[in-house]
């Protein structure tokens, strides 16, 4: 679980320290206000908690990002440093061969430039639904909204999703 919340954090500050911070924070909160809960609880609770950490950090770059720009400096671009991604790092141990080793990482890299467009909500829907496999209704806890949103925000980045990498796909289509 540590790697996937890793990916969930990565792709929503695109930094690596900061995603690192995250997993850990959300993971003491859980242990510290959660430990005495029923072991099948805890999925559903760790993803809600990570979520608001993210939410947190949205929060606190923002007041950080007004207060460079009021004093003159520039805000901060999270895009400017990533660190090594766990996914492509993954996939380049594998040794597939050039031309599908170059896909992949064209693949991954197209993919997290779009996930990166999405607002955050439709992110997390996406990711908590998709790549984590989480129900509807433990989305809707992990993210604190109603079912009926999670569907809404599911469907919008999945339409994004396809209108963005349609045509990526299609040109890439011969490996």
């Amino acid at each position: 679980m540590e790697r996937r919340a890793y990916r969930l954090a990565m792709i929503a500050t695109s930094s690596r320290e900061d995603a690192l911070d995250i997993v850990q924070d959300a993971m003491l909160r859980l242990v510290r206000g959660y430990g005495d809960r029923a072991a099948d609880e805890w999925g559903a609770l760790f993803h809600r908690i990570l979520q608001s950490v993210i939410r947190d950090w949205y929060r606190r770059s923002r007041v950080r990002n007004r207060w460079r720009q009021f004093f003159g400096g520039q805000a901060e671009d999270p895009a400017d440093g990533p660190g090594e991604d766990p996914l492509e790092t993954r996939f380049a141990s594998a040794d597939p061969g050039p031309a599908v080793g170059l896909a992949q990482t064209q693949t991954l890299a197209e993919l997290d430039r779009v996930l990166h467009r999405l607002p955050l909500r439709q992110q997390q829907a996406f990711l908590l639904r998709q790549w984590e496999g989480l129900s509807v209704r433990q989305t809707a806890e992990a993210m604190g909204c109603s079912e009926g949103s999670v569907k809404t925000h599911l469907s919008r980045a999945v339409k994004v999703l396809r209108e963005e990498l349609q045509e990526y796909w299609l040109e890439n289509d011969d490996t």
